[in-house]
């Protein structure tokens, strides 16, 4: 399946100041990126954003159905914003991919087989472990 492309216009990036190290910097310069995706209101398909609603990650807001993440690995805001639309469509591509339905299966004669005289072996081990009769 192809990659999912999504539109420049659906994803919000705002900038803001990064935690940790960074030096004086770091109170003067907002190099951190925030970006906020909304799932509902996105131009993907149906079958996807149901999918990315279902997953379970701490960066999708069950409730609102929007996907935020905070990029600030580097001390480059470009670097961070391409960072963080890098993680958006992972994210999204990992649920774009129809899960494969499980076909059930029947155990081989052989296993079938092979299970029950483990069992009968395992069943005379324990009854040696009885009562000693004199």
């Amino acid at each position: 399946m192809k990659p999912l492309i999504i539109p420049d216009e659906e994803i919000e990036i705002t900038a803001i100041r990064a935690q940790g190290a960074g030096g004086q910097n770091i109170n003067k310069v907002s190099n951190a990126a925030h970006l906020r995706f909304d799932i509902r209101a996105s131009s993907l398909p149906e079958a996807v954003k149901s999918r990315l609603l279902a997953m379970r990650d701490h960066r999708i807001s069950v409730t609102q159905g929007t996907i935020v993440i905070k990029a600030q690995r580097t001390r480059s805001l470009e670097k961070n914003r391409e960072d963080a639309i890098a993680r958006l469509h992972v994210l999204v591509n990992r649920a774009a991919p129809e899960p494969v339905s499980r076909k059930p299966t029947r155990p081989t004669a052989g296993s079938v087989r092979k299970r029950i005289e483990n069992k009968i072996q395992r069943s005379r081990l324990k009854a040696l472990r009885g009562k000693v009769e004199e």
